[in-house]
């Protein structure tokens, strides 16, 4: 994906306690990194999760997370971890998320996409996004997310 594609870049520092003993950041990390961009694109949106999901009467589940590694960041480097939504179908979404160091962003240390679906909650079965989540994703992306037939 191209760095311009990116709306959403959150700053984040490697720090200690994430590295192993090589001080390379441990594979495990990358997801809360994914996760935490997640959360600061739900907020650039104005979406605030979960009191808003959830006010609605649904939540949202992850149905598949995929990371790939191309390089491994270390402690202490300043990363920018990009985040978008790539696909947006009836009741699912999919993040494309990349991580770059700040100083080179044209090298992606890691390549991710998690897809989620909105659910309901007792039930746990799909349901479609509610016309508000829709209508603050859509003009936030700098491309459009592609639909997602019957999802």
């Amino acid at each position: 994906m191209a760095w311009a594609d990116f709306r959403l870049r959150l700053p984040l520092r490697v720090r200690w306690a994430e590295v192993d003993r090589q001080g390379v950041v441990f594979n495990g990390h990358y997801l809360t990194y994914c996760d935490v961009c997640i959360t600061e694109y739900w907020r650039a949106i104005g979406v605030r999760y979960p009191d808003d999901i959830v006010g609605d009467g649904t939540d949202i589940f992850v149905r598949r997370a995929s990371l790939d590694y191309f390089a491994a960041a270390v402690y202490d480097d300043e990363l920018l971890v990009c985040g978008r939504v790539a696909r947006l179908g009836r009741s699912s979404i999919t993040f494309a998320i990349e991580m770059v160091r700040a100083r080179s962003t044209d090298t992606v240390l890691v390549a991710a996409e998690l897809v989620y679906v909105n659910a309901d909650p007792a039930q746990r079965k799909s349901v479609p996004w509610a016309e508000s989540v829709r209508t603050r994703v859509l003009p936030y992306e700098i491309l459009p997310p592609l639909a997602a037939d019957g999802q």
